[in-house]
Parts: structure tokens; sequence; C-alpha cells
């Protein structure tokens, strides 16, 4: 027995409404024991929107807190010393901006910057591959990426300017060894991308700041191996690729979230084992255990937790750390021989994969490959569930239950007033009027030139954050340069046979396009910010499998963008996406511009996270069908599909 270790940064990962509400709940947190912050920011700060755009409808203060300029970051860290916190902050595109406005609140607290200790995510291919939160094409992407990490080394020295994110590529459906290739490949592109900007004796150090995040899923012995994995390649890529020869350098340091993929809205109490058991994963084996963890809330299948939830949460990662003896020993795995198979069969795969990507020219240049490989991924996981391959219980196996006494007359969940969208951008209107405009103007002038003549965004983007820039503002610079990017769909892949199923309902939409005289027509689109595409992207390849004529154009369109596609294409049925809270507002215009286009014949389905009172409102819109997570079988989806176009079937409704 060696002397105890000291426990990981213990986080909750939170933002919602307001930066005041967001404030309480930190610094209510933080008195619980929590000893680190993640902050999650809302759809329009992550993809470059004021809170009054258009795209923002809906989605402000939804699935993380709004942060449109310096006054709503001092709000977010009011009495919170930052000089003293550990901050993560999950951002990508506005990753510069956000960590602009991270620094001139520093300053104004007195803080020695220098001295800052966080975390920005920064990683854009992931958004590409997964999340959907990009702004501009891969290549200036990854170049503001290295600016963040060039201005931290000299200037932020202690703050991680990357975590390389594969968690959300797990929640895309990357089996772990494609979890374990997409993310090193995307931490040597940004290291390749960073090797020609520094002194090559500095370059080492440069290498020890980068960091990862993970996902940790429910076959925890595999999870636990895949970080033995990681930490292996990590240290061979360090040493052999870039010739980093101190082994301070090369140590994998990582975050980690437990997946939220396998949450389920069926018997959602049973979330918490599934929780307990995904933690074990980054945390037993002390060769490969996390830096910091932040566990998700039994009901987040269900929609936003309340503080309650997270504590629990949270007292699930104390009860490890101080109750338990785990922290007083060295490696539990160290010499076992099943571990040490399965970790070097995980190797062997990513290694294989790394040299597939390399060939392609490395990440940037084998997004669209990627991409495809995740949905197909995903695909293949849903039909092992469908198919019971895959037991996912209360899902799929031991469905009988007994009603939850946790889902109070509340729900069990959080909701977000309506009314907070309007003060925030009365707020924003108001932080606008104040400001002085010819130091905002010559404040963005000077980040324009940056941008445009490949200087560093970081110094001018501080500027501009003092200046009293927007989100939207600075980002609108980065659009204007760079451009702005759609990225790849991954759904033009070969028709699957894998699905049980299928032969019958590729007769039933045969017969049904015979009766239409074309092809049925499914026009899928996934309305406002919302860049969770897994869900729509199975739907669409399910849909093409079955036969079906298929559109969908990918994340971030507006209402009026769907149903103009739905008159050009003279769609049979459109279904929608909305995974972000935002679907009453966005399905309301929707529905009401596909009635004045004279569309309102057409079916609309909508799938999402939905509380039941939400579904009655959406089916008082004239929604056909509503879908939440518990409909896990795509198959009857398509059945409905068919029959809802059927003109035998509407006919006799």
């Amino acid at each position: 027995m060696t002397q105890k270790d000291r426990p990981w940064l213990i986080r909750t990962y939170a933002g919602h409404s307001t930066a005041k509400a967001s404030n309480a709940l930190y610094r209510s947190n933080l008195e619980k024991g929590q000893t680190g912050l993640s902050v999650a920011f809302d759809l329009p700060t992550q993809t470059g929107y004021d809170s009054d755009h258009i795209l923002a409808r809906g989605e402000v203060g939804k699935v993380g807190v709004p942060v449109a300029h310096l006054g709503d970051m001092r709000a977010l860290f009011q009495d919170i010393p930052l000089e003293q916190m550990n901050t993560s902050m999950t951002i990508n595109a506005t990753a510069p901006w956000l960590l602009a406005l991270y620094i001139a609140v520093a300053e104004e607290q007195g803080a020695d910057v220098t001295g800052l200790q966080g975390t920005v995510q920064n990683d854009l291919i992931k958004e590409y591959l997964s999340r959907g939160t990009y702004i501009c094409p891969p290549a200036p992407s990854l170049k503001m990426i290295a600016d963040v990490a060039e201005y931290c080394y000299t200037n932020v020295p202690k703050w991680n300017p990357m975590n390389v994110c594969s968690y959300h590529l797990q929640e895309a459906g990357a089996t772990p060894e494609q979890e374990l290739a997409f993310a090193l490949a995307t931490a040597t592109a940004v290291l390749d991308e960073l090797k020609p900007r520094v002194p090559a004796e500095d370059f080492p150090v440069l290498v020890g700041r980068i960091s990862f995040f993970v996902n940790a899923g429910i076959r925890f012995v595999t999870e636990m191996c895949k970080m033995r994995a990681f930490v292996d390649l990590w240290d061979e890529i360090c040493a052999t690729r870039y010739g980093v020869e101190d082994s301070k350098y090369r140590r994998f340091r990582y975050g980690v979230q437990v997946n939220s993929l396998g949450l389920t809205e069926q018997q959602p109490e049973n979330n918490v084992y599934r929780i307990l058991i995904e933690m074990l994963a980054v945390t037993l084996s002390k060769k490969a255990r996390a830096r910091a963890v932040q566990l998700p809330a039994w009901n987040e299948a269900l929609g936003l937790p309340r503080p309650w939830d997270q504590q629990w949460s949270m007292r699930m990662q104390q009860i490890l750390a101080f109750e338990t003896d785990l922290l007083e020993f060295d490696d539990l795995f160290d010499g076992n021989p099943a571990v040490d198979a399965k970790v070097e069969e995980l190797k062997a795969g990513a290694r294989a994969e790394l040299d597939n990507l390399d060939g392609m020219g490395g990440a940037i240049d084998a997004i669209d490959y990627m991409k495809a490989q995740l949905v197909q991924s995903n695909s293949d996981r849903l039909s092992r569930i469908e198919a019971g391959e895959t037991v996912v219980v209360g899902v799929n196996k031991y469905t009988n239950s007994e009603p939850s006494p946790l889902m109070t007359e509340d729900g069990g969940i959080m909701t977000v007033d309506p009314a907070t969208e309007a003060d925030q951008i009365a707020r924003l209107e108001e932080w606008r009027s104040s400001r002085d405009q010819a130091a905002v103007d010559a404040a963005l002038a000077e980040l324009r030139t940056a941008a445009a003549t490949g200087e560093n965004v970081m110094p001018a983007s501080i500027s501009a954050a003092r200046a009293g820039v927007t989100t939207g503002e600075w980002a609108a610079q980065m659009r204007s340069v760079f451009g702005e990017y759609r990225g790849p769909t991954g759904v033009s892949a070969s028709v699957s046979n894998k699905t049980e199923g299928l032969e019958d309902l590729r007769s039933a939409v045969d017969a049904v396009s015979d009766k239409l005289g074309r092809r049925l027509k499914f026009l899928v689109g996934k309305p406002g910010l919302d860049g969770h595409s897994n869900g729509a992207e199975q739907i669409a390849v399910r849909a093409r499998d079955c036969g079906m004529d298929i559109t969908y154009d990918g994340i971030r369109l507006t209402p009026e963008e769907i149903v103009t596609a739905a008159l050009e294409q003279n769609a049979h049925v459109v279904g929608l996406s909305i995974l972000s809270g935002s679907h009453v507002p966005l399905v309301e215009d929707l529905m009401e511009r596909m009635r004045a286009a004279d569309l309102g014949h057409i079916p609309v389905i909508v799938g999402g996270i939905i509380p039941d009172e939400d579904a009655k409102r959406l089916q008082g819109f004239g929604v056909a069908r509503v879908y939440t997570p518990k409909d896990f079988e795509l198959n009857t989806i398509m059945n409905d599909i068919v029959t809802l176009v059927d003109p035998k079937a509407v006919a006799a409704e």
C-alpha cells in the first residue's frame, strides 16, 4: 500500500437560464464540495450568435448559460475568485472569444493571469463529426485552435488550450477503436499545426498542455482498457512522432463525463447504477485515472436536471473518493493477462485506423470518411438493440416497471422560464446602447485585420472583449474572413441489409409510392441551433434503407428554410429532430409557416427530449406524431410514416 492519492477534480457540468442564475448554482455547488467548475454554454453562444439572432429563437439559456459580452461573463463569475478556481469551459468554435472574456474578467478581479488554471475544449474536428457547433471551415478552425494554444503557453501557461474531445464521438456511435483513433488523429493534426509556430525547445511544453475529454460507457472493463490504451498510445505518439523525451510532457491527461447515450427515459432510476459503473472505468485503474470527473444526472434523458439531481451525482464521486480505500493502492490491473490482452487488441485496432487516416492526409482531410464511419457504427448499435442482441434493461428487457417515486409533480426535471429569453435580449440591448461604439468599431476592425492577415486572433479578441464587443459580433468577423461551413451528414453510404424487417418495410414503401404516383418523399430537418444530429441521421438512414426518397441537409436550419424545402421538393412528410428543449417555439413557428404555404395537409412528425405536456402542445399545433428516446424501434417509426402518407389510410381517417 502506498501513500493515499489526491482525488480527482470533482465537477458538475452546469449552466442555464442566465449568467446570474448559473452563478448562484456554481456557488452552491462549490459550497457542497465541488472542487472545480465546468461551464455549459447555450447554443447561441456556442455557435457565435447573439441572443436576438433569428437562429437563437427558443434556444437562449436552454442547454447552457448565454454569454453575449463581458457583462455576462462578469455576472457568471461574480464572487468566484478565478485565481483560485480550475474552470473547464465546454466551448469550441467561439473558444478564443470565451477565453478572451474569461481573461478580461480575471484581470478586472485583479488576478495574476499567468496563474489561471482550467481548460477550453477548443476541439473543432469532433464538431464536424458529431456535435455540430462549428462556424468556419476546417482549415481556419484549426488555425484558431493553434492560436489559443500558442497564446496560452506564453501568457496563460497553466491553462489547457485544448481538450481533445472523444466524448461526443462515442455519443455518435464510435467503437472504442474509432474513439481512440479519431481523437488521437485530432491531437496530431493540432500539434502538426503548432510545431512550426514555436521554438523547437518549447514544443514539448505545448505537447504537455494538450489534454483530452473522454467518454466511458457501460462496458466498463472495455472502457477501462480503452483508457489504458489511450495512455500507451499517447506516450508512443509523443515519443516517436514528436521526439518528446521528458516523460512528464507525454502524460495522458484527461477529464471525463460518463456516457449520456446509454441513459434511458424508461425506468430512469436505473441510470444511477449506469453512471456509477461507468465512473469506475475511469477511476479504478491508477495508471489511467481521470484528472477530473463530471457525471450526468439520473434524469438527463428526461430534461434539465435540478440542483438536487446534480448534487446526487456529485455525492457519488465523493463517496468513491473519500469513503472507499480506492486511492490507497497502486494500479489494481497491472500484470492482469485479460486486461493486457484487451489493451493490446484496442491499440492494434486504433493503430490500423490511425494509419488509414494518415493515408488520407490526416484528420482534417478525413472528416467526411470519419463522419460516415460514425453514422454506420451508430446504425449497427441501434440495430443490435432493436434485435435484442444488446440488452438495455427497462428498454428491450425487463420492461415491467413500478411508477418511480423520483418523478415528482414537476415531472422530475427543471424547466427554463420562457421569459428568460426576452430578459436576456433586453439586457443585450441595454449593453449595446451603453457602450462606446467608437471603441467597439475600432476593436472589430483590429480583429478583422488580425484574422485576414493570419495573425494570432487572441490579443485582438481580448481587446474586443474589453471594448464591449458581443459574441455575435466577434463571430461575424470570423465568418466574414473565413466563411461558414456546413458539415457532412454521413447518410449517403450504401443501403444496409443488416436490420430485420426491412424487406416488409420496403414492400410497404413501394406499395404506397405506387399509390402516390412517385417515390415517397421524406424531408428530415433540424430547426434551430441543436447540433445533436445522431437521431436525425439514424432516422434518415433507416428511411433510406426502407426505400424512401430522403432529403436531409444537416443541422442549423430556420423553420422558413425547412418549409421552403418541403414546398420545392413536394415532400409527403416532414420529420423534425430537436433535442435542445426549444421544440415548442420552433415547431409552432414551422406549423404556422406550413399552413401559410398551403402545406397544412402534409404530416409533420417530431422527435426529441419532449415532456408529455409539451407533446400535447405540439399535437395541438397539428403535429401528427411525437417521438421521445423511449421510441427506440426505428421500424415502428417507419411504419408510422408509411401509414401517415398512405392515401387509403389517410382517407379512412
